[in-house]
């Protein structure tokens, strides 16, 4: 490892003043899950590191007019630990959990864990299926695009230099959306993904039709993607197990899966139809639990 110049980050501004003096030099330290391990492995490391994990106002949970607001240095423990997203998105919870070791889970951050572009990666594809804006602060600017259209490639984001990942949003019109998300791996824990699917839906409590559907998947194509065939089969049709295993099925189609040494692309296509289905199900059943609760059934 090579010496760099260390420097603090006060709040947002003066990190991406720090990033904006130094350019490609520069890397950013969160939480430092990532970047430590390439600092150990890369031959050539940055100059300088802008450690921004004290800054305030990139932290934080809570529901704003926009929605709810998630700070990109927010910890995957505290969105486990959080009665928020426990109370209204319990699957962001599930996801979180299955990321690394109880040591990664309680340093790493969301932001980091999305800024990474893994294509694999376990926070992102409950996010998508949640229609997530996220917020970029910059030099002199602030923007807002979808999350699906902030991954640009495997590993590779749309970030420009001198840019921080600042907000995760859920919309205010998807609070409380029923949502499932299902990892397999090669175990149990601390592995990557071989396909990981979130789901999210709204059900009509008099026609008990699937309405607004959305369907993320993760290791399956260069990004997270969605399944948009099997959002818009689903979209207002009935729903009845044989739906549910037509929806994964068209799902498996429009993935683009690999093979390696971990697994193939036609047995990454199975674990698409049968957790996209598995995930409906979940969905489904909270969004059922909900309805009876508010006294709708």
């Amino acid at each position: 490892m090579r010496a760099f110049e260390y420097v603090v980050a006060r709040d947002s501004g003066h990190a991406v003043a720090l990033l904006a003096e130094h350019g490609s030099s520069a890397k950013v330290l969160a939480g430092g899950t990532d970047l430590l391990v390439e600092l150990k492995s890369a031959s050539h490391g940055p100059e300088v590191i802008v450690d921004i994990s004290r800054v305030a106002d990139l932290k934080g949970i809570a529901i704003t007019d926009a929605g709810l607001s998630i700070g990109a240095l927010v910890t995957h423990t505290e969105i486990m630990r959080s009665r928020v997203i426990g109370e209204m998105f319990p699957a962001l919870a599930d996801a979180a959990h299955t990321i690394g070791a109880v040591q990664t889970r309680n340093l790493g951050t969301l932001g980091g864990n999305l800024v990474t572009g893994v294509p694999s990666m376990d926070s992102g594809p409950t996010f998508v299926a949640l229609e997530a804006v996220v917020t970029i602060v910059g030099p002199g600017a602030r923007r807002q695009l979808p999350l699906a259209e902030f991954f640009a490639g495997p590993r590779k984001t749309i970030l420009k230099p001198g840019e921080l990942l600042a907000e995760i949003l859920v919309p205010r019109k998807n609070l409380g959306k029923p949502a499932a998300f299902l990892k397999f791996g090669l175990r149990k824990g601390q592995a990557l993904a071989l396909v990981n699917a979130a789901v999210s839906l709204w059900i009509d409590s008099h026609e008990l039709v699937f309405c607004e559907p959305r369907i993320a998947l993760g290791a399956v194509a260069p990004t997270i993607m969605r399944a948009p065939q099997a959002e818009a089969w689903l979209e207002g049709r009935a729903i009845t197990p044989e739906a549910m295993v037509e929806a994964g099925r068209i799902a498996a189609g429009e993935a683009k899966p690999i093979s390696d040494f971990r697994a193939s692309a036609a047995y990454r296509r199975d674990l698409v139809a049968v957790l996209t289905k598995r995930a409906l199900e979940g969905a489904c059943a909270l969004a059922r639990a909900r309805l009876e609760r508010d006294g709708q059934r």
